[in-house]
């Protein structure tokens, strides 16, 4: 039997640094282990130091796009 993945989602207002990086860290960290995303309440551009940031410890954000939580929960749509 087929064991389903557990679904992880950060959330953060802007879904411009924070929700993206631990998005990212639990992606690099636990492989295929999850399924993994991030949304904003109001999302905007990642910001260019947090791509920066995550380049230089080997993780790559320039794919990356900022998603509304709506996306994800589509309550009243």
């Amino acid at each position: 039997m087929k064991t389903q993945k557990l679904r992880v989602i950060f959330l953060c207002c802007h879904n411009a640094v924070s929700s993206q990086m631990a998005e990212a860290f639990l992606r690099h960290y636990s492989g295929d282990k999850f399924e993994v995303f991030s949304a904003g309440l109001k999302p905007v551009e990642i910001h260019p130091l947090t791509v920066q940031v995550m380049k230089e410890i080997g993780i790559d954000l320039s794919g990356q796009q900022p998603e509304p939580l709506r996306n994800y929960f589509p309550w009243g749509e």
